[in-house]
């Protein structure tokens, strides 16, 4: 099993283009009443005391969470917690909550989350000084996989119950900070560092107060309070361009939304099957047929750049310069291909020569490096491609896994030795269709986005 810790390393990219200090300090609580807030979940009660938000425990009712109405990506999160030692209690970030029941993919396993049931990261607050675990300011992963701070995604438990019992304030006000910028999740809780976690599973959600469920007549009553709850807001929302990006030249090469500039490989529209646009995802259903989905523009010299996120044992890939007129069916359209894999689960991963069929490899070409980074099944990645002139270049999670230029006498090698050595004029192109692969697997995309190469 691969350990999120192991991939620390990698994210960085995700988090360059915005600084904390450069966003204005918002109120998320007014100090007079729940305007901009939803209750969702349990029937726990809340209320404004003396520019508080106080939630009260409610017996045998399930957990329940005050959220903001607006969703956050990237952002800087402050407020006060006061809570009685009979009740648990946690904010959520990045959260969400759907009206249908859904799949969670991660590694080997499958959580399957019921409709109105509110999931995602949990900052915890955890009172219990009789018990030693004190894990206030964890994460935990509402309604999915758990604790992943001090888990999965690293900390000593032990080492930090120790610090929990000396930086928390039992029956008093205790400060909290989350900074939460691209994969990097960090906590503070009365000015110590608590958590430092990187993940990629989700990148947004609401903010919820949580009022946890109780089972015991004796907690019936107990509360929690919130106070002096602000935000930096700093963007990175999926689908949509940073000030930075803008400056740069990017542009949305899908909306999020809508089907404009993609149609199917097999004909002008977009196809009838397979291809879902929700909740800012565009996704391949597993066995569809639907076929490959292409650009309706050609494209030279440019720089790509999205995320992607595999289902247990897919397949798909990213092709370029693709030679496609609408109508023209064409089962297996042919052009240099950035391998997307689940590499431990898929046969192909050890098929052809050795490596080139993994994630991030130029397939049957060019094997990525065995220490790419790559997350877990369930986490997103970014693939990033860089076409100037012949010469190409794709990076995985912000590192080089393959360089070639079309054309040169390196390259008509690869190809001689390769599947496509009887396709004349393989990856010749000078300008073509992108495409996105059906290789009748689950896999999702996002923040799909182009430029001019410079």
């Amino acid at each position: 099993m691969m350990k999120l810790r192991m991939i620390s390393a990698v994210l960085v990219f995700c988090c360059a283009c915005v600084q904390a200090e450069d966003a204005e300090w918002k109120p998320l609580f007014n100090g007079k009443n729940l305007n901009g807030w939803i209750q969702r979940g349990g029937k726990a009660v809340y209320e404004v005391v003396d520019g508080t938000i106080v939630g009260t425990s409610v017996l045998k009712t399930p957990n329940s969470f005050l959220c903001t109405e607006m969703d956050y990506a990237d952002f800087v999160l402050e407020y006060e917690f006061k809570v009685d030692a009979r009740l648990n209690s946690g904010v959520q970030i990045r959260s969400q909550c759907f009206d249908e029941d859904i799949e969670v993919f991660w590694e080997d396993k499958v959580k399957k989350i019921p409709a109105g049931r509110v999931h995602g990261y949990q900052v915890e607050i955890d009172p219990d000084m009789n018990r030693k675990r004190l894990w206030s300011a964890g994460i935990f992963e509402e309604a999915t996989r758990g604790w992943l701070y001090p888990g999965e995604g690293g900390g000593d438990p032990k080492a930090f119950s120790e610090q929990g019992l000396k930086v928390f304030k039992p029956d008093e006000w205790n400060q909290v900070r989350i900074e939460a910028k691209g994969h990097s999740i960090k906590t503070f809780l009365n000015g110590e560092l608590r958590a430092d976690l990187n993940d990629s599973r989700v990148a947004s959600g609401f903010i919820g107060l949580q009022v946890h469920g109780i089972g015991k007549k004796e907690q019936e009553g107990a509360q929690v309070a919130w106070r002096n709850l602000r935000i930096q807001d700093l963007g990175g929302r999926p689908n949509t361009l940073t000030q930075v990006e803008k400056k740069n030249g990017w542009k949305l090469l899908w909306d999020g939304k809508t089907t404009e500039g993609w149609r199917s490989i097999r004909a002008e529209n977009w196809p009838d099957k397979g291809w879902k646009i929700k909740d800012g995802q565009l996704r391949i259903e597993a066995k569809s047929g639907a076929g490959d989905l292409i650009t309706r523009e050609k494209f030279g010299d440019f720089e790509l750049k999205l995320d992607f996120k595999l289902s247990p044992k897919a397949n798909s890939g990213i092709k370029l310069f693709i030679k496609s007129e609408p109508g023209q069916v064409k089962l297996a359209p042919l052009g240099p291909e950035y391998q997307i894999l689940d590499d431990l689960r898929h046969p192909d991963s050890n098929m052809g020569k050795p490596g080139t069929r993994k994630v991030g490899s130029l397939y049957d070409l060019i094997a990525a490096p065995n220490d790419k980074k790559v997350m877990p099944i369930g986490g997103w990645n970014q693939a990033y491609i860089v076409a100037k002139g012949n010469k190409v270049t794709f990076r995985l999670n912000g590192e080089i896994t393959a360089e070639f230029e079309r054309g040169s006498e390196d390259w008509n090698k690869l190809v001689a030795d390769s599947k496509y050595k009887r396709q004349k004029g393989f990856g010749d192109a000078k300008t073509g269709h992108i495409l996105l692969q059906d290789h009748y697997d689950l896999v999702f995309f996002r923040n799909i986005k182009i430029k001019s190469a410079d």
